[in-house]
């Protein structure tokens, strides 16, 4: 509740100061209305990310002088995310540092989670064997930073429309926060609820018409948080299956490996190269548009504002099962594999122009 109105009352204020002294903040604001990306046209403060990041800084003080076994714990976890954290908000200041230098920096972050907090793959779990341990550092260090950044950097990805990483997001803590209550780990749990607070203290602004925007140093941030905490969650509690790691994230991580799929070997682009098909970028333009047929700011702020809850919906589809099934690795291993399949078939209808008829509303206006 304290990091919810902390996040709240600084959005609100940062959104004000950003805004009133525009010389001063310009890269600040994001003004840019036609890239392939931007589904907005009103002048928006992208540092949500700060309010959430200072909201979570203070709420983990007041958990350690509340219970001082933590302190070691959280002030690790607040270093570690604050290097992730720093590449980001530097970014939406500057708007001059690199998407390779911000993986770079998320890639640190989890290497230093490696080392101050044990976070690190070291087990498999298997339906039919014991786990498959992985005690090799020059196996398991690499798996894990790769893990780690490749979640962050995939929150910053599906971060395209109003309310939809921050939504999706706060499922995801909530979920970590249940299973690590049910193993009574206790540093996860409260961590867990910090960020989910704070994120939805932001939210209330950014949703649904979009007051400030998460920004990539809240996108960064709260990826790797969600990425390390799973991370803690699963290797410190050997009854949580590491496949309830992999349901509860596998829509960020799936969009992100697909995009890459895509890119590289079907339109034969860098993987870097930013585009407009996303899955979410789609239901936005082939499905949402088609319901509101004005073109003005007001029908775009409305379009951008139904597009979200497509993609709620759809992640719930694994963040649901993968809370209720924690423990049963066929059980999680099997909704994996239906995500999947469920991604896939439904990309392919809505880029083929097939879209299933419950998803396409009648249009208005």
């Amino acid at each position: 509740m304290f990091s919810f109105l902390v996040s709240f009352i600084a959005s609100a204020l940062l959104t004000l100061l950003v805004i009133k002294e525009a010389r001063l903040h310009g890269p600040a604001l994001d003004s840019d209305f036609h890239g392939v990306q931007k589904v907005h046209a009103h002048l928006v403060a992208r540092i949500g990310g700060l309010s959430i990041f200072l909201s979570v800084a203070l709420s983990a003080c007041i958990s350690v002088w509340r219970v001082p076994a933590m302190t070691s714990w959280m002030l690790s976890l607040m270093a570690c995310s604050l290097c992730a954290f720093t590449g980001g908000i530097v970014e939406d200041y500057t708007g001059k540092v690199s998407a390779l230098r911000r993986l770079l920096l998320t890639m640190c972050a989890a290497m230093l989670g490696y080392f101050l907090l044990d976070a690190r793959i070291d087990r498999i779990d298997w339906v039919t064997t014991a786990p498959f341990a992985l005690p090799w550092l020059w196996f398991t260090l690499p798996l894990t930073v790769l893990a780690v950044a490749g979640i962050a950097n995939a929150i910053n990805i599906i971060d395209g429309f109003n309310g939809l990483a921050s939504v999706v997001t706060i499922c995801m803590l909530l979920s970590l926060g249940y299973v690590a209550l049910q193993v009574n780990d206790m540093f996860v749990l409260v961590a867990a609820l910090m960020v989910a607070g704070a994120t939805a203290g932001f939210l209330i602004w950014n949703y649904p018409v979009g007051l400030i925007f998460l920004g990539d140093g809240g996108a960064y941030f709260i990826g790797f948080m969600l990425g390390e905490l799973a991370l803690l969650l699963v290797m410190r509690n050997p009854q949580v299956s590491t496949w309830y790691a992999a349901l509860l994230l596998i829509y960020p991580a799936f969009e992100t490996l697909f995009s890459v799929y895509r890119r590289m070997f079907i339109r034969g682009k860098s993987p870097a190269m930013p585009d407009g098909i996303h899955l979410h970028s789609l239901i936005f333009r082939r499905i949402v548009q088609w319901a509101v047929g004005r073109k003005d700011a007001r029908a775009l702020m409305r379009r951008n504002s139904l597009t979200s809850p497509y993609l709620w919906m759809f992640s719930l589809m694994a963040v649901i099962p993968a809370t209720v099934f924690w423990r049963h690795t066929w059980v999680l291993m099997l909704f994996c594999l239906l995500f999947i399949i469920s991604y896939v078939w439904l990309y392919v209808r809505i880029v083929r122009f097939k879209a299933p008829r419950w998803m396409i509303r009648h249009k208005k206006g």
